[in-house]
């Protein structure tokens, strides 16, 4: 809904006609930190996105994708550190472009989703080392294990921006989106023989403060 919006917004429903926009007129994230304000925020699952790359025993790199993930994240640009940052992922919302292997993967033999259909990362501590680069340090859960976890992070913009509220509606508040990653020991977390290597974990998000 919020993205049908968005694009009604930007193709034909705003007051003024498409062709009446100019690119200055739409507003576009700083590459500051600082320029989104302090509040509480939520993910916007439309703009976020969650990647496992697994090495294929050696000789390739499968990539997965889950497609339902959702997060808080508690903002203080003057005191990056004290913020606070939860994400959620829906690990049965896995795909991948084999047929049928989501199904395999969800079963027993590897993420085992009926008994732990969800991973969180809850974070500890921020870290901002310019602004467009830092790290947060936190606790991973997955498969029911916790171990400690560094993302490394790139801001890919902050600021005003359009977004969708409760009811698809569009409008436009402050906005923080984000590169992080990190690597995952498969075996600490309870995965089987065939996942040794480590598994680069890719998240793409957008953050929308609360009104």
């Amino acid at each position: 809904m919020i993205r049908a919006a968005l694009i009604a917004l930007v193709l034909c429903a705003a007051p003024a006609a498409a062709q009446d926009y100019k690119p200055s007129d739409v507003p576009h994230g700083q590459k500051n930190y600082h320029a989104a304000g302090p509040g509480s925020y939520a993910l916007d699952p439309y703009h976020s996105a969650v990647i496992a790359r697994v090495l294929h025993l050696g000789f390739s790199y499968s990539v997965f994708r889950f497609d339902k993930v959702s997060g808080t994240l508690d903002w203080k640009p003057d005191d990056p550190a004290a913020s606070k940052l939860e994400v959620e992922v829906d690990v049965t919302s896995i795909s991948s472009p084999v047929e049928g292997f989501a199904d395999v993967l969800r079963g027993k033999d590897y993420l085992d989703t009926a008994a732990n259909p969800t991973a969180r990362f809850v974070s500890e501590g921020f870290v901002a080392e310019s602004d467009t680069r830092g790290s947060v340090n936190g606790q991973l859960t997955l498969m029911g294990k916790t171990h400690p976890a560094i993302f490394g992070v790139e801001l890919i913009g902050a600021g005003k921006g359009f977004t969708g509220d409760e009811n698809g509606n569009p409008v436009i508040r402050d906005l923080i989106g984000l590169h992080a990653q990190t690597q995952i020991d498969p075996q600490a977390y309870g995965l089987n023989a065939f996942f040794t290597e480590p598994i680069l974990i890719s998240i793409d998000a957008e953050f929308a403060r609360k009104e």
